[in-house]
């Protein structure tokens, strides 16, 4: 029979295999007991470029609880581990010493007097939230060992300092620091880092302003072992012990509420650190408050302003509106982002497209006369017309007949492209929404956008000369209220949207002297820096804007009424320009833009027209226009004209038998430009007669001021409810030519210069027809329609 053989263990080493296993347990239950976590929420912060507080929003919870910082102060560390925990850096989590101490402390005494709580343990404690019991103590132990392992010893020390109760609804170092002393923490005293390292030790019963001579103790005792420990030296102790303590919490700084309430809906709960300069923001607020409180005597009650860098896009100021003043609403309203009509504040970018795309030079003379396209006849402010007018003339009086004739010759759809390039988001909908109406105020646009267009304008001719003549790809883009980096920047020899040399030419208009005649008194605030500005007025008075560059900043401003009120006076140069002049007048000067020689190209231009000069042209002169026009048009209005040696009339060889004529060149305008530009322009030469006998056909020389093609006319009333007759006009190139008049088929009789006619004629279609002494005739339908 075979005998079975067992070899078994030796005892030693199952009673070793044994301990691992039971060590293996309980370690892996360990890593069961979960990490101490703080889930709470966050107050938001915004703060500016150098750190100090713009402003806070309190946490959902209504506690003031700042987002945890990246370090601590050298200042508050020493204090508080000097206070809380000596050998923080010693113990895993627990110091059985400590224990041990306060345990025999506490029995001594007959009461509890020490914790014996780590700084790991005391996180812990805050984290579960829980009543002080000796479970809940144990607890705590093992809380703080799993802390220790899962974190860093100075990840602990950021936790403890961004949880631990300073008073009241303050939470956390940072925002007991703004509350008691006003400053951020890397600028504390050695007394107030020593204040609020004891603080969290019994925040309900002391805190500044409540038993301030035991917490004054407490503090100066923990000063004394700052010197023995060598943390301080004699003087520092000696002056420190004499610092009094605050009297209690105070207000937070509200330098920009709207930029705060503007981050908790889009950063909740974070510290965002800003571009804006607090002492620009400052003064830039109180400038903004007085010219405010003098408009609103007009009932003008708010206002917003933005001031950037032109080089980074850095935000510096940011005031979204007003402050509230007794009674009055609506200052809650961020102006900055509020979408609000544009009045003619998108003028300088349709003047840059057409000057790039070769549609106008920058003198070319402009049609100001009454126009009408189907049901839209767009009015200029002044209501009166100027007949011709150039083009930089027209953009720095900023009138409206041209510009809206621009926008039909450029194209509405290729300019509404041209602006979302240029970073204007708001005006997303088809060019059949806006309809011509939109160069004058038919859209909507937001300061913020504003301000980062025109701001990519100057930074496009900015950096055209520093790049040896190049463009850098990004650099349209928005102004931005964070540092931003422009590492992703390339060079390309094609420009992003507008050319450096019509960016040149339209800041060169903006910066003309001549502006609106109804602007009357811009002229009181402008500054003695070089600045390229523009103002815009909605419809109806509730918009005024104001925009300006010069070779470093951009500033922007809006004035009205968050309601949409409108107010009579309510005018960009008025109310918006002075505000602009005095926000710039707080920035340092700046230098002008270098003129950007290999953007530009010279040619011979016609001095009378501004377009290039023709054969016929008398007077020419030299002038840099961009490099991109490829338009070789020549003056359309000088003609060389054929006259009698008497110069009576104009002739033809074929009618001087002798063959005597005069033939000089003669600037010839169409009859309603002309008419219109003679009122303006004593020195304009009308065309003499023709000899007669001598034409037989011709251009007609007539044409009609009033009424519009196709017009409805609403017969007007006066004050004792009679009917008022209703004013025609016609013009005509000859001063000395009479026309005959007819209503549909009665004739009416003739006029001689002016041309003139009154007329009452009943509801209804009609046609009116005018002729000549030559047989040039003009036939006008319009509509009568009673009130």
């Amino acid at each position: 029979m075979t005998k079975l053989k067992i070899k078994l263990m030796p005892p030693k080493r199952g009673k070793t295999i044994r301990w691992v296993s039971i060590f293996l347990g309980l370690f892996l239950l360990f890593l069961l007991v979960p990490v101490p976590r703080f889930n709470r929420p966050f107050s938001t912060v915004v703060t500016a470029a150098d750190g100090s507080l713009l402003g806070a929003h309190i946490a959902e919870d209504g506690q003031w609880r700042f987002p945890a910082p990246d370090s601590l102060p050298t200042k508050y560390k020493a204090a508080l581990l000097s206070f809380e925990d000596e050998y923080f850096y010693y113990h895993p989590g627990v110091n059985p010493w400590s224990i041990i101490r306060a345990f025999g402390q506490n029995i001594s005494r007959g009461h509890i007097v020490s914790g014996g709580s780590t700084i790991s343990m005391q996180v812990a404690r805050m984290a579960g939230n829980a009543p002080r019991t000796l479970g809940n103590k144990i607890w705590e132990i093992f809380r703080a060992l799993r802390l220790e392992l899962s974190s860093g010893k100075e990840d602990i020390l950021i936790t403890y300092a961004a949880n631990a109760p300073f008073g009241g609804n303050i939470v956390g170092f940072e925002t007991a620091s703004w509350h008691y002393f006003e400053r951020p923490p890397r600028h504390l005293t050695w007394a107030e880092s020593a204040l609020l390292a004891v603080l969290p030790n019994a925040p309900g019963m002391l805190r500044p302003g409540t038993n301030s001579s035991q917490l004054k103790a407490k503090r100066d005792r923990l000063l004394k072992k700052l010197f023995e420990k060598g943390h301080i030296d004699q003087t520092e102790l000696s002056l420190s012990i004499k610092e009094p303590l605050p009297e209690g919490a105070r207000q937070l700084p509200s330098l920009a509420p709207h930029l705060v309430d503007y981050y908790l809906k889009t950063a909740k709960g974070q510290n965002i650190i800003t571009t804006i300069d607090p002492i620009l923001q400052s003064r830039a607020a109180k400038a903004l408050q007085r010219h405010s409180s003098r408009m609103a005597k007009n009932h003008i009650r708010h206002a917003g302003a933005l001031i950037a860098e032109i080089e980074t896009g850095h935000v510096l100021a940011y005031i979204g509106n007003s402050a509230p003043r007794d009674g009055e609403a609506g200052h809650a309203v961020d102006m900055i982002r509020a979408r609000r009509s544009s009045g003619s504040i998108l003028k300088p970018f349709l003047y840059s497209a057409a000057l790039q795309d070769g549609s106008i030079l920058p003198h070319t003379l402009l049609a100001d006369v009454p126009t009408q396209y189907q049901n839209y006849a767009p009015q200029n402010f002044h209501r009166r017309f100027d007949g011709a007018v150039p083009a930089n003339e027209a953009l720095s009086r900023s009138l409206n007949v041209p510009f809206v004739r621009l926008l039909h010759q450029y194209g509405g759809e290729r300019f509404l492209k041209k602006i979302s390039e240029t970073g204007i988001t708001t005006l997303n909908k088809g060019y059949d929404h806006y309809g011509l109406s939109l160069i004058l105020g038919g859209g909507e646009v937001t300061l913020w956008e504003l301000a980062g267009s025109y701001a990519s304008m100057a930074r496009i001719l900015r950096h055209y000369r520093l790049d040896n003549s190049r463009y850098r790809t990004n650099d349209v883009r928005p102004v931005t209220l964070t540092p931003q980096s422009d590492s992703n920047s390339e060079l390309s020899p094609y420009p992003p949207v507008f050319s450096a040399g019509a960016a040149w030419w339209t800041l060169e208009a903006m910066k003309s002297v001549v502006r609106p005649p109804e602007e009357a008194g811009w002229e009181n605030f402008t500054s003695q820096q070089n600045i390229a500005w523009k103002t815009g007025t909605s419809f109806g008075y509730r918009d005024a804007w104001s925009v300006g560059v010069n070779g470093r900043y951009v500033v922007a401003v809006w004035m009205g009424n968050a309601s949409g009120e409108g107010r009579s006076g309510l005018l960009g140069g008025t109310t918006a320009g002075p505000l602009m002049f005095r926000l710039f007048d707080l920035l340092p000067n700046s230098d002008w833009f270098d003129l950007p020689h290999d953007d530009m190209k010279e040619v011979q231009i016609c001095s009378k027209s501004g377009y290039r000069a023709g054969p016929d042209c008398p007077e020419k002169e030299s002038q840099l226009i961009p490099s991109s026009v490829k338009n070789n048009l020549v003056c359309p209005y000088h003609k060389i004209i054929h006259l009698t040696p008497d110069h009576r009339f104009q002739t033809r060889q074929s009618c001087e038998p002798d063959g005597d004529i005069v033939s000089e060149p003669w600037f010839v305008l169409p009859p309603l430009m002309a008419w219109y530009y003679s009122r303006q322009h004593s020195d304009y030469r009308f065309l003499p007669p023709r000899k007669p006998g001598c034409f037989i056909t011709g251009e007609k020389p007539l044409d009609f001021i009033y009424p519009n093609p196709g017009a409805t006319i609403m017969q007007p009333v006066d004050l004792d409810g009679e009917k008022q007759k209703l004013v025609f006009k016609v013009v005509h190139a000859n001063p000395e030519a009479k026309i005959y008049w007819h209503l549909d088929n009665s004739y009416l009789g003739q006029t001689q210069n002016p041309h003139e006619i009154e007329l009452d004629p009943d509801e209804g279609l009609h046609r009116i027809t005018v002729v000549d002494e030559d047989g040039n005739r003009l036939i006008r339908r319009f509509r009568v329609v009673e009130e």
